[in-house]
């Protein structure tokens, strides 16, 4: 490693974040934060300003630290995504999305204004090279790992990514938090979408797109034969699995299956009305492997808190894939993203289309 080489850290005000830049200014690279704007009045061109957020007091780690404000950017790809995947009857993840066309595009955005040679951010994950590809691996933790979250990362993006968090738990950045003097040290996890108060996706739909509560308030509630049970809120605010809130009684526990937004109808049913032996995917992103152009066995999480299935990936045109699981899967949700892997590296994923049931 050349002592002066420079890499652009993602830097968000967290302790996992500016654990990542002091941990690559220890081992002698040239720390530049960047901490990226997304809420902010949209800038018309953005560029890269002095920021105030300080990573550490300890002397040894006085990181600059700048801002670029990608407010306008954030509001075309992610916010815009969200509302138009719920409004499909869908069920967005913005956080995969704001990876690869917010963080990862600002980076290296940045990276390029101040001549840089990398970028880093504070992910749980790890990359590695080999075979002439540059290769995602789960970070060493099992209850930190986020490459479920980085499934759309290309060759070129990870060829100048750095995720120095990889190797670690999260107890051991907290306590390399302490020793670097970092000021987040302490602070408290969120789970929450940065964009949405108080994690209600519900009332951010509500107020963000005027007239939404009488455009689909009253639709149907049917069971698999279309028998109508009920009339639901509006199609938007369920997703599948939910059990409670759908104003129906019934001799079982019912639980939403299915959200169609052409006819504003919710469809329910027992627990076993839940089970994905398949799903059709699309948008396919390859980081592993060579787009396949046969079926192949593999495994698959459809969830970031899923485990691995076995499963059958069968490529069917147009970026897209069929995958079958050995054992049916509970919940598999539209929207969300199936990502494949190999042991511990990712091979690709894609954004859950269809279900089919067993």
């Amino acid at each position: 490693m050349n002592c002066s080489q420079a890499v652009v850290t993602g830097i968000s005000g967290g302790v996992d974040s500016a654990v990542a830049a002091c941990l690559l200014h220890r081992q002698g690279y040239r720390v530049i934060g960047i901490n990226i704007r997304i809420l902010d009045t949209p800038a018309d061109n953005p560029s890269l300003q002095p920021s105030r957020l300080v990573i550490s007091d300890h002397p040894d780690f006085q990181i600059p630290v700048f801002s670029l404000n990608l407010s306008a950017k954030f509001f075309d790809t992610v916010i815009r995504y969200f509302r138009d995947d719920y409004l499909s009857g869908r069920t967005p993840n913005p956080c995969m999305v704001c990876n690869k066309t917010i963080k990862w595009y600002g980076l290296l955005e940045a990276a390029r204004m101040l001549e840089a040679e990398m970028i880093a951010t504070g992910h749980y994950a790890r990359t590695s090279f080999s075979d002439s590809r540059y290769r995602l691996m789960k970070g060493c933790d099992p209850e930190k790992d986020q490459s479920y979250f980085l499934w759309m990362l290309s060759q070129a993006d990870l060829s100048k990514t750095l995720l120095p968090l990889g190797a670690l738990t999260k107890p051991e950045v907290r306590e390399l938090a302490r020793t670097f003097g970092v000021r987040a040290a302490e602070k408290k996890e969120s789970q929450e979408i940065c964009f949405v108060p108080d994690d209600d996706y519900c009332s951010y739909l509500k107020n963000s797109i005027p007239g939404l509560e009488k455009k689909v308030a009253g639709g149907e509630i049917v069971d698999a034969d279309g028998n109508v049970l009920g009339h639901h809120r509006g199609y938007p605010f369920y997703t599948i699995g939910q059990r409670r809130g759908l104003g129906i009684s019934a001799p079982e526990p019912l639980y939403v299956t299915g959200l169609d937004a052409s006819r504003n109808r919710i469809r329910v049913g027992g627990k076993a009305d839940l089970e994905c032996r398949a799903l059709t995917a699309s948008g396919l992103n390859w980081i592993g492997i060579e787009a396949p152009s046969s079926p192949f066995e593999t495994a698959a999480r459809i969830r970031y808190r899923d485990r691995e299935s076995p499963c059958t990936v069968e490529p069917i045109g147009g970026n897209k894939a069929t995958v079958t699981f050995e054992t049916p899967k509970h919940g598999v949700t539209p929207g969300q993203a199936v990502v494949f892997y190999r042991s511990d590296e990712v091979l690709g994923g894609g954004f859950i289309d269809q279900t089919h049931q067993p």
